[in-house]
């Protein structure tokens, strides 16, 4: 006999998503994999944009992006035109029965539709309401708006990424994928645990403010904290540690590793592996502090020691000498690797009519309470008139008369 799955420690947790993109999503679904009834809120003929930031895109009839399946498992998707009236109300029925509603729109941009905080706190005190935009909801910038890319460079992050400006390929760079959105969205899911654990011991919601930008700013952390609390500027410096050196790629007879180093012990056991011992006893490089001022003269001396190893022969005989070192991987490489099909990182998924994809997992293996994969990322408004049935009880009358005024679609 099967067992039947474990609950999600999150169930019985009921979340409304009005948020779109990612930084939303992404909070969203990892509320999802938690063992939360996600509900997401799309614009009749429309849906998230994400669905068609492709190529590439599934196979299926949808032609939904790869994009948008990163962020949009564990939901149901209801197709709802929330500008008009009865939408609306719609709205604010599902929010009645909710804890957590998630929304990314402008600041007040929900006000007009009576779907702001104000408004549905009204209706249910204990709702823990989430807004994640890109500068807040005051300031002098609230009503900017908010963009991964535009918060990247505001925020700091492409000052300290890339090469040098003096190198080939210098400048400014953001970060290879959408870092703020995710960091936000994770910043997001960190609040509403914490407010969900305020309501149910005070019996009151709250209001969440997440701004891309404040994210940003906590994302620089030893960099803000080198300049708050020791007026250094930081610049770009490649794949250079502010701090600690050795701690970058090099190449090798037949690749490139990275070797990361963060002690004066791992250091001097990382030139016996390379056979440079007497570089151990240059004074310019006897501390961390030392080796950091001494970078390029010592970088000098390591680069042709380790040009003559190959990567594997390297990499075990740093293993060996437990010093932490590994490859340069591409995606393909390292969704293959031994380790990560042992970790189960990635999970296979099919969608109602059977159309299977991956998706990479949840990446916290909790014992008692694990994540869940049950549902595939919805095509668009798949479960609108399910959903609208089971918690709302309309009747199948009142749902096609919807469909017939356009709220929802036929």
């Amino acid at each position: 006999m099967t067992e039947a799955p474990t609950p999600g420690a999150l169930a019985g947790i009921k979340v409304l998503d009005l948020s779109r993109v990612l930084a939303g999503p992404w909070a969203t679904q990892m509320l999802g994999d938690l063992g939360a009834e996600v509900l997401k809120i799309e614009q009749p003929g429309q849906g998230d944009d994400t669905r068609r930031w492709g190529p590439p895109a599934l196979a299926d009839d949808s032609g939904d992006s790869a994009y948008y399946l990163c962020a949009n498992r564990n939901k149901r998707s209801l197709a709802i035109d929330l500008a008009q009236p009865e939408g609306a109300d719609l709205i604010r029925r599902l929010a009645a029965e909710s804890d957590v509603v998630v929304e990314n729109f402008r600041v007040s941009g929900l006000a007009k539709y009576g779907l702001d905080y104000a408004a549905l706190s009204a209706i249910n005190p204990r709702l823990v309401y989430c807004s994640i935009t890109g500068f807040g909801q005051d300031g002098p910038y609230k009503d900017k708006g908010g963009y991964d890319f535009l918060i990247q460079a505001m925020g700091g992050l492409m000052s300290v990424t890339g090469h040098p400006d003096d190198e080939p390929g210098g400048g400014p760079m953001k970060v290879g994928v959408p870092i703020v959105d995710l960091f936000t969205g994770t910043y997001a899911t960190v609040a509403i645990l914490a407010a969900l654990r305020h309501r149910d011991a005070t019996g009151q919601g709250q209001h969440i403010d997440c701004a891309l930008l404040d994210t940003q700013l906590a994302m620089m952390s030893n960099q803000a904290s080198n300049y708050l609390n020791g007026g250094a500027v930081p610049v770009r410096m490649g794949n250079d540690h502010p701090n600690i050196v050795p701690y970058r790629d090099y190449a090798t007879a037949d690749g490139e590793i990275v070797v990361a180093l963060g002690n004066d012990r791992q250091f001097r056991d990382f030139l016996r592996v390379l056979g440079l011992k007497a570089l151990g006893e240059d004074p310019r490089f006897a501390s961390v502090a030392l080796r950091s001022a001494n970078r390029v003269a010592l970088h000098a001396s390591l680069a042709p020691a380790v040009a003559r190893w190959r990567s594997d022969d390297l990499i075990a005989a740093m293993e060996a000498a437990k010093l932490p070192a590994g490859k340069v991987n591409g995606l393909p490489e390292i969704l293959a690797d031994v380790h990560v099909a042992h970790r189960a990182t990635v999970q296979p998924m099919a969608r109602q009519d059977g159309t299977p994809l991956k998706v990479v997992a949840f990446p916290a293996k909790l014992s008692a309470t694990p994540a869940r994969y049950d549902r595939a990322p919805p095509c668009a408004g798949a479960d609108t008139r399910a959903v609208l049935g089971e918690a709302l009880g309309l009747s199948d009358d009142a749902i096609d008369r919807l469909a017939t005024t356009g709220v929802i679609p036929r």
